[in-house]
């Protein structure tokens, strides 16, 4: 394996990561602005006003995107073990 072989798998792991994370991340970051919106609005400043919603809206939002995550890994992972014999073969 050369050293621009391994650069792309790293990239390539890092760009899915990007791609897996980022729908949750998004989903997170709008349910709190949201929250705290709402808390702006009505003075509540209680913790567990906030956090239980992100929970619930992150644990749904795993629940719906799971297929699409699992098929995504999959798929990626399915390409890294059809590699292997070509860089097997490459030394």
């Amino acid at each position: 394996m050369t050293s621009s072989e391994a650069v792309d798998l790293v990239r390539d792991a890092i760009m899915m990561s990007l791609v897996l994370g980022s729908p949750l991340l998004v989903i997170g970051m709008l349910v709190g602005l949201l929250i705290g919106l709402v808390q702006a609005l009505t003075q509540i400043q209680d913790q567990t006003v906030s956090t239980v919603p992100k929970l619930v809206a992150m644990t749904l939002a795993i629940v719906i995107c799971l297929p699409w995550l699992a098929d995504r890994m999959i798929d990626y992972s399915r390409e890294l073990f059809q590699e292997i014999p070509a860089q097997l073969s490459s030394k």
